[in-house]
């Protein structure tokens, strides 16, 4: 059975920084996509961020470009999300969801992905 538990949410003011860890079981990540996912207060969910553990391609939304970075630790099947220079925007709860296969197109849509985590809540005071 495929499980993922997200860490590392909480609240930091903007320009701090947070680091996500999605840990996942059950499951082999070589073989899948991770993303990370965001939904923010009355809005619906997005893309963030997805990383292709076959070849390590790494995608990103361009409203967290150049400030946020996926990353795996192989050897203990977790994703993370480091988030640097948040803004008040990033303020939402962030899931992490596991896809099998490469979708490097269909990155963003949810709909790729089968397994997903509880979510951990950021906040991003101004």
């Amino acid at each position: 059975e495929v499980h993922l538990v997200e860490s590392g949410g909480g609240l930091v003011q903007a320009g701090g920084s947070l680091r996500l860890s999605c840990a996942g079981s059950g499951f082999s990540f070589d073989d899948y996509m991770i993303g990370w996912f965001r939904q923010p207060p009355g809005k619906e969910r997005e893309g963030v961020s997805s990383i292709s553990r076959s070849d390590g391609t790494t995608y990103y939304a361009d409203s967290v470009k150049g400030r946020f970075t996926i990353s795996t630790n192989n050897a203990k099947n977790t994703v993370f999300l480091e988030m640097n220079n948040l803004k008040p925007e990033d303020t939402a709860v962030y899931y992490c969801a596991a896809g099998p296969g490469v979708f490097a197109r269909s990155w963003s849509n949810e709909r790729w992905y089968d397994d997903w985590g509880q979510g951990t809540q950021v906040t991003v005071s101004s």
